[in-house]
């Protein structure tokens, strides 16, 4: 990606909690960090700022190439950071490869960047007519587009339920299996129509699109998302020097439940001591900024 194509992207990511997250951080110059999930580089350029050596991973190369430029420009002088292209769920592996076998924080950023949901080529957006695909790595062999068209009705309904906590999951699962009877669903706007048109009034009109937690769960599921971040954290804690932090940014509550759980877990072991026993959130300012960001939990712990 060039500087010049880099100027038309303009803003490729708002981060959530910005100057939260890198004070839970508690960025010490000349320690090494680990952002594992890099995208649009906005933490990273902070934790850079601030005198921070670090290794930032993204499985997007988009979001790799987007931010490896941002922060040679925006952090000229400093000592410039290293990149991995990879998921974190092999987060010790690409650590060690690269000169991080022992680190003093490590950042997780879930969650769809701003740039992907915008793409027309990702298929993250329910408003777009584009193909159905969620893929954040674009090498991964199986897309949204492949699992509602074919998985059974009730193989539907318990992604839907399991991954998105979706309520009306059955009516929905079979609306979806109805229409495909007569053709494939190919693009997010003919599935977020699909799910508009059996949603109960009471569902239309909430500030949230009904299409939200079905789609959710299906990127989820696609990505593996949820079982990713149950490997990664441990990993995570190990690669820690003593006194090192773990913070997480989530999004929903099942990536939520499984860092608080996490967190406790440890907590009990005497491995970890929890930063923040409540989670952090965006102030109401910031939501109006970023709306994106109003779903934003953040939790951080320090390994004794």
């Amino acid at each position: 990606m060039s500087a010049s194509k880099l100027e038309k992207i303009g803003t490729y990511h708002v981060p959530a909690l910005l100057n939260e997250t890198v004070d839970l951080l508690n960025i010490r110059p000349g320690k090494k960090y680990l952002d594992a999930t890099l995208g649009g580089g906005g933490h990273s350029e902070e934790i850079v700022k601030r005198g921070g050596i670090l290794l930032g991973i993204d499985q997007d190369p988009e979001a790799l190439s987007y931010a490896s430029i941002r922060l040679k420009q925006a952090c000229p002088g400093l000592t410039p950071p290293k990149f991995a292209k990879g998921n974190f769920v092999n987060l010790a592996k690409l650590a060690e490869e690269n000169g991080f076998e022992k680190v003093d924080g490590v950042l997780f950023d879930l969650g769809v960047s701003s740039h992907q949901f915008e793409s027309a080529s990702r298929g993250f957006s329910f408003s777009q007519e584009v193909s159905l695909d969620m893929r954040m790595d674009p090498a991964l062999s199986v897309t949204a587009k492949d699992l509602v068209n074919g998985l059974t009705e009730k193989e539907l309904a318990e992604l839907f339920t399991k991954l998105g906590e979706e309520k009306f999951s059955g009516r929905y699962a079979k609306a979806i299996v109805r229409y495909r009877q007569n053709k494939q669903i190919e693009k997010c706007s003919e599935l977020a129509q699909i799910i508009v048109s059996q949603a109960p009034p009471s569902e239309k009109f909430r500030k949230i699109h009904p299409a939200t937690r079905v789609f959710q769960a299906l990127r989820i599921a696609v990505n593996d998302e949820l079982n990713s971040l149950k490997e990664s954290l441990p990993q995570s804690v190990d690669l820690l020097n003593q006194g090192g932090r773990l913070v997480v940014i989530s999004f929903h509550s099942l990536e939520d439940g499984v860092v608080k759980r996490f967190f406790l877990e440890k907590q009990k072991q005497n491995i970890l001591k929890i930063i923040n026993s409540k989670p952090i959130i965006p102030s109401g300012n910031e939501i109006k900024l970023n709306p994106r960001s109003r779903s934003a939990k953040l939790r951080g712990a320090e390994k004794l």
